[in-house]
Parts: structure tokens; C-alpha cells; sequence
């Protein structure tokens, strides 16, 4: 086995304004020799400079639409590294264009093929220019709702850990029907038929974070059974997601305030899904302190 061989090699690649760079900074924060932007043809000689020297043995490259026509050629390169038996992985970072727009506002910055044009047609042309590079990827993180330390968490799971990674993002969101629902949801479940805590004054000022609120909410079968039912239909819909391409799910559970019922059956969907150990996990109480802010 030569040097080359031994050295783990990443490709971090994605959507200008998905956090390629963060990610670079956060590999090398877990020990990778991290360079950016460097042009497709000099990546061979990289590696090969690299791997002759022997004292690194994880390096991840920033490679993007930056590239230009150069990009293309990323595809042979990467077929002759795996041909060698060389271990080398790709990370894909993408985003909702919703989230990618929004981050272009807000930092001004021009994308690299928008030009003078709409950010929307530069950033449609970009993920026509990376399709390629999506569908051979062996990580694929969508940061659209990921908080940093999400993110670095995800990294660490898949290249510290080595742990088992499905490619798939899974947010559990509580929320109040009386704030709307939320626009980015793509499951959306009523709560509202369980008991309501709301109408008990010792526990009105209270949220379902509560155990007696939890208590009063799952009392009876009706809770129980619902989420043993809600459990069965997500375990069976994540592998079928994951197999269409998927790999962001929010799944929204509505109450009438967003503070009680809903951030109960949250917690519970949150715990069943962490416990896989498989998919990438968040909650998200998104109203549950609305109703002490409007008072």
C-alpha cells in the first residue's frame, strides 16, 4: 500500500454561501491540513506532494464553482484517486435558495455567477454545475436551518466518530396554529384533540418542557397511541426519503399556542428518532415563549 493510499483524503464542495468554509475551518480544527479554492488541476500534484511528504494524513480540499470551466475535471481525478484504492470522500454542502439568498443579503456579497444579474439565476446555474458533484457525494449536509455548532456537531459525527451517516437532516419543530404555520414545514401534525393544559391554571403558566404538563397531556390512551402510530409512519417514510434524494426533513407538531401539547409530542418524536443514533437531529420550540413576551 503506498502513502497515497493511507492518507484520507476530503472533498468539501456545495453551494457558494452553504458554509464551505466554515466546514474547512472546522475540519481543521479536528485535525485535517485544510487548503481553499485550490485550481482542479493542481489537485493531483497536491496530493501527491502531500503524500510524499508522509506526515499528514488527513487532508480536505475546498474545491467550488470558483473552479470555473475547470470543474468538470474534478470528475476524473476523483474516479483515478478511487481506481488507486486512495480513501478519499466527498462532503456536499447545500441550502434552500430561500437560505442561500438570505445570506447573500445579508453579507453583500455578489455571487459568483450572478454577475451583474439576479442572484436567483446565478445561484439556479451553480446547481446546475455541481449536479454532478451532489450525486457522487458521500456526505450531503443542508445547512438551510443548522446553527454552527450543528454543523460542527454533524462533522464530528461523520469524520471524528465515524459514525453511521444517512445524509439526512431531520428538524422537530413545535409550533402554535395561532402564529401560523411554518412555511418551511414539510410534515405537519394537529395535536390540538389531546388534553389541553391550558385550561388547568396551575399548569397554564407552565410548558410542555413540564413534567406535569407532560403528565396532564399524555394522560389516557389517546397520546400514547397517536404517537405509537406517528413513530411507525416516520420510521417508515426516513429510508424512503433518504432513497428519493431527500435530505432535509422538518417535521412540525401544531398546538393551538405552540407551549404545551405540541412541545410534549416534540419531545417525545425527538427522543424516538435521537435514539436511532443515524440521522442528524434538532429541536425547535418555535413559539413556546410567544405567549409570555405578548403580555
Amino acid at each position: 500500500m503506498t502513502e497515497v493510499d493511507k492518507m484520507k483524503l476530503v472533498i468539501v464542495t456545495g453551494m457558494s454561501g452553504a458554509g464551505k468554509t466554515i466546514a474547512l475551518k472546522m475540519l481543521e480544527d479536528l485535525g485535517f491540513y485544510c487548503v481553499d479554492n485550490l485550481p482542479v488541476s493542481l489537485v493531483d500534484k497536491f496530493v501527491q506532494l502531500v503524500s510524499d511528504g508522509g506526515d499528514i494524513k488527513k487532508a480536505a480540499l475546498g474545491i467550488d464553482i470558483r473552479n470555473g470551466e475547470g470543474l468538470g475535471g474534478l470528475e476524473e481525478v476523483t474516479e483515478k484517486w478511487r481506481s488507486q484504492q486512495m480513501d478519499i470522500k466527498i462532503l456536499f454542502l447545500d441550502a434552500s435558495d430561500a437560505a442561500l439568498i438570505k445570506r447573500y443579503k445579508e453579507t453583500r456579497r455578489t455571487h459568483p455567477l450572478a454577475g451583474r444579474g439576479r442572484l436567483e439565476t446565478g445561484i439556479g446555474k451553480e446547481r446546475d454545475r455541481l449536479t454532478f458533484l451532489k450525486k457522487k457525494a458521500d456526505f450531503i449536509i443542508d445547512t438551510s436551518m443548522l446553527l454552527t455548532r450543528e454543523l460542527r456537531q454533524e462533522l464530528e459525527k461523520i469524520f471524528q466518530k465515524e459514525e453511521d451517516f444517512k445524509n439526512m437532516f431531520i428538524t422537530v419543530m413545535s409550533f402554535g396554529f395561532k402564529y401560523g404555520i411554518p412555511e418551511d414545514a414539510d410534515l405537519v401534525f394537529d395535536v390540538r384533540f389531546l388534553p389541553n393544559p391550558y385550561y388547568a391554571e396551575e399548569l397554564r403558566p407552565l410548558t410542555g418542557e413540564d413534567s406535569s404538563v407532560r403528565d396532564y397531556v399524555m394522560q389516557g390512551n389517546t397520546a400514547e397511541l397517536f404517537l405509537c402510530k406517528l413513530k411507525d409512519m416516520i420510521d417508515f417514510l426516513l429510508p424512503n426519503y433518504i432513497n428519493e434524494g431527500k435530505n432535509q426533513l422538518v417535521i412540525a407538531i401544531g398546538c393551538t399556542g405552540g407551549k404545551h401539547r405540541s412541545v410534549t409530542v416534540a419531545k417525545a418524536l425527538y427522543a424516538h428518532l435521537k435514539s436511532h443514533g443515524e440521522y442528524g437531529i434538532r429541536m425547535d420550540h418555535r413559539d413556546i415563549d410567544k405567549d409570555n413576551k405578548r403580555k
